[in-house]
This record gives C-alpha cells, structure tokens and sequence, in this order.
C-alpha cells in the first residue's frame, strides 16, 4: 500500500506518521549530547572561560529541549512550530524563575542563549533530515 507524503523545502513528509524508529534513536542521541554539554559546563569554564559556565547550560538544555519536543510531537509540529514550543518553554523558564520550582538567576542573556541553542538543534535537525533524504534516495 502507498504511502501518502508531501514534500516541504525538498523533503519527503509522510503524513499521519510517527517518527522513524531511526529518527526518533537520532534524537535521543541528541538529547543525551545536549544532557552532557550541560555536564561538562563547569569543566570547559576551566578551558573556555566564564562565558561557557554562564551560557552553556542554557545552549545545551534548549538544544535537548527541541529534540525532546520533536520526540513527543512526531510529525505532527512543523519545524517552525517545534522551534516555537521550545522557545516558549525554555524562555518560560527563564522568566518565571525555573517555574517556580528551581531557582534561577535571571540574565537576559540567557534569553539569546536559548534561542542560540534552539537555532543549533534546527540546522542539525534540518541537515541529518536533507542526508537522511539523500540516503533514502540513494538506495
């Protein structure tokens, strides 16, 4: 039976579909890659400087965040709308003092930290999309 699917910006998008086994490995890997830049932040304050210590955690959190979005949204969120949701929820973070939960300290900085971290996850999101597109193609 085909399979129904659309193409946005030159990929294939199934419709109705959850994500790849493949895919969905992918971002986990993601995550975990974003779960230890936020680890190491104070061992590369030592190498890097105090830049890294402020701004790395709020980069690799709001890199994992995208991945952990991308995950529970499927393919249901565009990549303009998954960029939307975890902006809006490492942003939240930021401006309700870790949700009321954990303490933060506000920085407005911060606020361009995440969204750099989100921009970072959509590129890699975009690229590994366009080769895994090549290499289906390819076969």
């Amino acid at each position: 039976m085909a399979q129904s699917t659309r193409r946005i910006c030159g990929f294939h998008i199934a419709r109705g579909n959850p994500v790849s086994k493949p895919v969905r490995v992918r971002n986990i890997f993601l995550i975990l890659i974003g779960v230890v830049g936020l680890l190491l932040k104070r061992w590369m304050a030592v190498s890097i400087g105090e830049a890294a210590y402020c701004y790395l955690g709020n980069l690799s959190v709001s890199f994992a965040v995208y991945f952990i979005i991308s995950i529970g949204a499927r393919r249901r969120f565009s990549k303009l709308l998954l960029v939307w949701a975890a902006l809006t929820v490492v942003e939240a973070f930021e401006l309700t003092n870790g949700f009321g939960i954990m303490s933060n300290v506000y920085d407005p900085l911060d606020l361009l930290a995440n969204a750099i971290g989100i921009v970072f996850a959509l590129a890699m999101d975009v690229v590994l999309d366009h080769l895994q597109v090549r290499r289906l193609d390819a076969t």
